[in-house]
């Protein structure tokens, strides 16, 4: 499974992004009206960072519980994981295993594709799991008998 059945699945209503220089408020503003829990920060129609409500708790820890006058681009991270959509399910479940990702977007032919979670992969992990177990069931129910499999001597 691909990067590119979970967007299928999912759909791309509607993406998120923000400007880096927006008041940091105004973001969480935003996400909070949307029920976000990341935005893609783009700059001039290139991905710039990504903002979640990991990188906005540090900023409210950092300014002692107030964002005052921050930007997005002070607490965004700027080096985000990224992915394609043509890249295998296993994969990016390692990378956010690894790096504690919980949201990755999905770059192909240099533009923004979408935005996977890290519950959108357990979901399609899960989903193709009870396939599978479907299938599997459906195939022992129609294993044949042991007197339909022997055959008749005589």
């Amino acid at each position: 499974m691909k990067v590119t059945d979970i967007l299928r699945v999912k759909g791309v209503s509607a993406l998120f992004t923000v400007d880096p220089m927006q008041p940091l408020a105004l973001a969480v503003q935003h996400m909070a009206e949307k029920d976000l829990g990341s935005l893609v920060v783009m700059e001039h129609g290139d991905l710039v960072g990504m903002l979640t409500f990991r990188e906005i708790i540090q900023a409210l820890s950092k300014n002692g519980g107030s964002l005052g006058e921050s930007t997005v681009r002070s607490a965004m991270d700027d080096h985000p994981l990224t992915c394609s959509p043509d890249t295998e399910l296993d994969e990016v479940r390692r990378m956010m295993l690894e790096s504690h990702a919980r949201y990755m977007p999905v770059i192909g032919n240099r533009k923004l594709q979408g935005v996977i979670s890290f519950y959108d992969v357990a979901k399609a992990v899960v989903d193709s799991q009870n396939f599978e177990n479907k299938m599997l069931k459906a195939y022992i129910r129609d294993w044949p008998s042991e007197s339909e499999g022997q055959a008749k001597v005589g």
